[in-house]
């Protein structure tokens, strides 16, 4: 969730930031504590996803499928035990999913060429073109966002982006 939170973090935009350049004049101050910075993050991360979700309601998935289905057709195909792990849900849980996107025609299985008992979950057409609508739904309010915002506060959220890429690929 971290990875998927972070890679929108940098498209952050609140009413006050709307306004006018970043202050110049002001002293540098020390940094924020660590946990204090954490906090906030974590906080805006979750602002953020639970606004963009909200053009998500188009797709007609729900959060999980959608969320499995992200994991399948932007980082390709998975067995059932990689996605359970990725998603953070027990076994049966993913099977249950997998089964309901099977009906839905969103999915397909494929034997793994090595072990007969594992199974390969692979995205079809259709979840290829609704995960990539929800996406570009996803960019447009974020890229409307940033619209809005003043040059220098877009470039310092530009400059943030390296270290927030960082934060979502490091254990």
């Amino acid at each position: 969730m971290l990875a998927r939170l972070t890679n929108h973090i940098a498209h952050l935009c609140h009413p006050q930031d709307l306004e006018g350049p970043l202050p110049r004049s002001r002293p540098v101050a020390p940094p924020a504590p660590s946990r204090t910075l954490a906090d906030r993050l974590h906080s805006a991360a979750i602002h953020l996803l639970r606004r963009l979700r909200t053009t998500d309601l188009e797709t007609g998935l729900t959060a999980p499928r959608a969320s499995v289905l992200s994991v399948l057709v932007f980082g390709g195909p998975a067995t059932m035990t990689e996605l359970a792990r990725i998603e953070q849900v027990r076994p049966p849980t993913m099977t249950r999913l997998i089964g309901n996107l099977e009906r839905e025609g969103l999915v397909r299985r494929t034997p793994d060429a090595s072990d007969g008992r594992v199974r390969w979950i692979h995205p079809t057409g259709l979840a290829r073109r609704l995960l990539r609508q929800g996406r570009k739904r996803r960019v447009g309010v974020l890229q409307a966002g940033l619209d809005r915002l003043s040059p220098s506060r877009r470039r310092a959220l530009e400059g943030a982006l390296p270290i927030l890429e960082s934060l979502a690929r490091t254990p």
